[in-house]
């Protein structure tokens, strides 16, 4: 099969099962498998949405310890009526109600295309959706207008019958009690004070429903549901929250000019996570969280309230020379864990110039499966317009969320799952579908990912097991079921079941297994991995483990003559690897220079969030040209040389869409000829690629920031870092003029790069 058609095969597969593999065909044997360099590896997304209807009754599962669901791989004996599990090769029965099968009607689970369907099962979740507002009052005036605004209209999304809540924290925290109408009333806890769940529990009256602060003769005959006064249904508390934030007034604690303001961030979501866990453990909730500037008071603060003491740098945390660093992230991750194991989400959304400490809370994120983001400030419209994404509905007028979720990883005895990389925790479940080796969050089947949406993406990494399966009869292939159990926003739960199988390659050196690699999913897959070891590692150590990977693998699959650079030659689906690795290597993920922690803590996040095709982009940004000469965009390089004088070039890295104007092009724009009679089609080529960035910002999030600028402002050096530097102030010989494509840096570029990678490759050295 040519090249062509087997991509579209994988293109196939995402669509319907959202599943990219780096390897589409396995290799028979542990001893090949070892020799692949890049791991057997899924980029999954378990919600991808797709016009599958649900199924309105129980699955159909094993009865043996493996629980696989009936899938199309199943084998059905209708006059006997059982079925064959593929994965442990046992008989069950089928059940009563697959009475009226035959060979020509079978059941929507037994459907060839039917590879990923999804059940809504009889068990109505414990609780509505719960959302907990927890908003820093630390800030200025038309920044807290701004979150409040954005609050009142997520009033007015939410599904009437959700519960909110709302907590806000300057120098303490006020959990305000929406079910008392007469006034404001709300608890307060001192900001320098760590409180752990129990005293948490009793100060809000959640023991039992006693009310804190009233006689024991004037308590509820009955008691409260414990939080009920706290958490209400938005059509009950929409009017009570609305006047609270309405009436919501900045800090009022004094703050001198040479300090910063007290901000008790770490109380805040401590408290927030131990009113949830109290009443609604393992029920759907997200803590939203709005902050706008650095801890600076009791547990989980970051940085001292003195200005003169600058918040911690790469630098410093390289040195070890960080203060409050070390039990800060203790602090959080602990937090983390707990909001983890009750099934809650906690989002951060910081709106600030400075940074936030978003490097020492970023696993209240990563655990739990929330949202994170980073703006300059709540008033810009990125923030605004990324959350009111957060409750995108479908057609049905359900949120696009999931809650709650688990997903589970079956496989066949040729394949043993090694780990995860992405949003999760383990669910520290042992079977016989477990590797011996650790990729990740590994030594389980099993993951728990409390928040989960249709673009939540995980690397899964499997390795092959002992067993030489190419030597049975028959063709063999390896299967993997994932088994996504989550709270839908409708109420229920669902379960989704993805079933795929690959076929075993034959004995070593067999073809089929290098014609299977899918370099797209491969770079997503390896970029992860380096990510997961730049949280533990040197940075130099993880780039020197990219280099030494991606040249073992062009010494194993490129045709050569040894110690002949020149005769090096690469198959079509290995060629634009080498360019993923090296812009890898480049990118923000692992070059943390020029980006704060807080910065490399958030990019990091969203890759391991996004799916195959938006993470490459993060990898290596897409570029389009715009000319007089041409009609539309071209895909050109991202190189240097592809900026031109008279061409507009619109670079996407995820992060940021920018449109960059040539000199000639910006010359002509100042000049105003655009506006003038006669040049419409300067016009239209000014206007084309905003356009073209309309439609790239539309479905994305977070929203990018947008940037428009002239060749040699000081914006197009978000281009220029991103541009493999082919033309640099070394390049152009002595004396040699400086133009708007040279780029001063110290980096190789791309050609020096494959150069070197050859030599190394044809000599064998790794």
């Amino acid at each position: 099969m040519d090249l062509e058609a087997l991509k579209d095969k994988w293109s196939d597969r995402e669509d319907n099962d959202g599943i990219r593999l780096s390897w589409n065909n396995f290799p028979s044997t542990r001893m090949e498998a070892s020799r692949l360099v890049v791991p057997i590896g899924a980029v999954y997304t378990p919600l991808k949405q797709k016009p599958t209807p649900w199924l309105q009754y129980e699955p159909v599962s094993c009865k043996q310890p493996c629980r696989a669901v009936l899938n199309p791989y199943a084998t059905v004996d209708v006059r006997a009526r059982i079925w064959i599990c593929p994965f442990c090769l046992s008989r069950n029965p089928l059940p009563p109600h697959y009475k009226d099968i035959t060979e020509n009607t079978i059941p929507p689970e037994l459907h060839p295309t039917s590879t990923t369907i999804e059940y809504q099962l009889a068990r109505p979740a414990p609780a509505p959706p719960i959302f907990v507002f927890v908003v820093d009052t630390c800030q200025e005036d038309d920044s807290l207008q701004a979150v409040k605004d954005a609050l009142i209209l997520s009033l007015s999304i939410l599904p009437p019958h959700a519960l909110v809540g709302l907590i806000t924290f300057g120098t303490m925290t006020q959990v305000h009690e929406l079910g008392y109408t007469e006034c404001a009333k709300s608890y307060v806890f001192r900001g320098s004070k760590d409180y752990n769940a129990k005293q948490v529990q009793e100060m809000l009256g959640l023991a039992g429903g006693i009310r804190p602060g009233v006689p024991p003769q004037q308590q509820p005959a009955r008691p409260l549901a414990p939080a009920a006064r706290f958490l209400m249904p938005v059509q009950q508390a929409e009017f009570q929250i609305t006047n609270v934030l309405e009436q919501l007034q900045r800090d009022p604690w004094p703050v001198a000019n040479d300090k910063r303001p007290l901000r008790c961030t770490g109380v805040a979501l401590s408290v927030a996570v131990g009113l949830l866990e109290s009443s609604f453990q393992n029920s759907g909730a997200r803590i939203m969280t709005f902050t706008s500037g650095a801890a600076t008071e009791g547990p989980g603060h970051v940085v001292s309230p003195e200005l003169r003491e600058p918040i911690r740098s790469h630098h410093d945390i390289d040195r070890d020379n960080i203060k409050y660093y070390k039990k800060a992230v203790k602090f959080y991750d602990n937090l983390a864990k707990r909001a983890a194991n009750n099934g809650h989400i906690v989002d951060i959304f910081a709106g600030c110039l400075d940074q936030v400490g978003l490097l020492e809370m970023k696993n209240l994120s990563n655990y739990t499966g929330g949202h994170m983001l980073l703006t300059d400030s709540f008033t810009s419209s990125q923030f605004k317009q990324s959350f009111i994404r957060v409750f995108d509905k479908d057609e049905d007028d359900n949120l696009l969320m999931g809650f709650n979720a688990n997903l589970e990883v079956l496989t066949t005895k040729e394949l043993k799952v090694t780990g995860l990389i992405g949003h999760a925790i383990s669910l520290n479940k042992k079977s016989s579908s477990v590797g011996e080796t650790e990729c990740g969050i590994g030594n389980t089947c099993s993951w728990k990912m409390c928040g989960i949406d249709p673009s939540s993406s995980y690397g899964i990494y499997f390795e092959i097991a002992n067993q030489a399966a190419a030597q049975q009869p028959g063709p063999q292939q390896g299967m993997m079921q994932f088994l996504t159990y989550y709270q839908h926003s409708s109420g229920f739960y669902h379960l989704r079941v993805t079933t795929t199988a690959c076929p075993l390659s034959g004995p070593a050196g067999d073809p089929a297994l290098a014609q299977s690699f899918d370099q797209e999913a491969a770079a997503v897959l390896m970029a992860r991995i380096a990510v997961f070891k730049a949280e533990v590692d040197d940075g130099p150590d993880v780039l020197r483990w990219v280099d030494r990977m991606l040249i073992r693998l062009c010494s194993r699959f490129a045709d050569y003559r040894k110690d002949d650079p020149t005769s090096f030659r690469l198959e079509k689906n290995f060629t634009l690897y080498p360019q993923f690795m090296f812009h890898l290597r480049r990118s923000q993920f692992l070059q943390v220079f020029n980006n704060s922690p807080d910065e490399t803590a958030f990019y990091r996040h969203v890759l391991n969030h996004e799916d195959t095709g938006n993470s490459l982009v993060m990898i290596q940004p897409t570029l389009d040209s715009y000319s007089l000469e041409q009609e539309g965009a071209q895909p050109v390089l991202l190189d240097s040389a592809s900026i031109q004088p008279a061409h507009i070039l619109l670079l996407d890295t995820f992060f940021h869409i920018l449109i960059f104007n040539g000199e000639t092009i910006a010359e002509w724009r100042k000049a105003g000829y655009h506006e003038q009679e006669g040049y419409e089609n300067l016009k239209m080529l000014l206007d084309q690629p905003k356009e073209d960035a309309r439609d790239l910002i539309a479905d994305r999030f977070p929203l990018p920031r947008f940037i428009v600028c002239d060749a040699g402002g000081s914006q197009a050096r978000f281009l220029l870092s991103k541009l493999n530097p082919s033309t640099t102030h070394t390049t152009s010989g002595y004396g040699g003029g400086v133009s708007s494509q040279t780029i001063f840096t110290d980096d190789v570029s791309l050609q020096t790069f494959m150069d070197h990678l050859m030599k190394l490759a044809v000599s064998g050295t790794s």
